[in-house]
């Protein structure tokens, strides 16, 4: 917005609106007569209720008003959890994978103060869909001892078992996290995805 153009405009209307300063002409200023007018008492009116209004207000009050919907809500909104965040996607579009736990360490995550709250997970369920056909795959893996064999196979391991426990939503991990803990099962060939 320019500024000064606004500002220019504003100075403008206020020195249109000041009367110009003329010399020549002068103002008859004429007293003004103002007559004195006794107050005359007035009573105080109340307003009238009317039944009708009364009667309304009253029923209106009592009355009940009942829910549409009598069914209980399954879940609460703070639990609901979209599924779009628990569904990941292949590089070409055609599959989608759910990582639902299984089991879960009872080992303490090291560095909570500078990670936060993580779990260790062992187990885990991977379900794919091929969206082409709707054919549905599900298997068990066993994380733990795919990082192991990897380990002793390859010397090295690429999952990260610990997942903080805001990326685990009802049971299921959320995608962010899905090529952390089944990259050792793709570099195994156990899962083509």
């Amino acid at each position: 917005m320019d500024f000064k153009r606004y500002l220019g405009k504003i100075q403008n209307k206020i020195k249109e609106a000041e009367p110009k300063d003329d010399s020549n002409i002068l103002e008859e200023v004429k007293p003004e007569v103002v007559e004195e007018v006794k107050p005359e008492v007035v009573e105080e009116v109340k307003p009238e209720v009317v039944e009708e209004e009364r009667d309304y207000d009253s029923e209106f009050n009592k009355s009940d008003f009942k829910p549409t919907t009598t069914h209980e809500s399954k879940t609460n909104f703070d639990e609901f959890v979209d599924e779009r965040i628990l569904v990941s996607h292949n590089s070409f579009g055609d599959k989608e994978m759910k990582i639902k736990i299984l089991e879960v360490s009872d080992e303490t995550a090291p560095l909570a103060s500078k990670f936060g709250d993580r779990v260790k997970l062992n187990k885990i369920i991977v379900t794919i869909k091929h969206l082409h056909t709707q054919q549905i795959e599900e298997g068990e893996f066993d994380i733990e001892s795919i990082e192991r064999e990897l380990t002793e196979k390859r010397h090295y391991a690429s999952s990260n078992r610990w997942v903080p426990t805001t990326d685990i939503k009802n049971g299921y991990v959320t995608n962010t996290r899905h090529t952390s803990l089944i990259s050792d099962a793709a570099a195994l060939d156990y899962i083509t995805f």
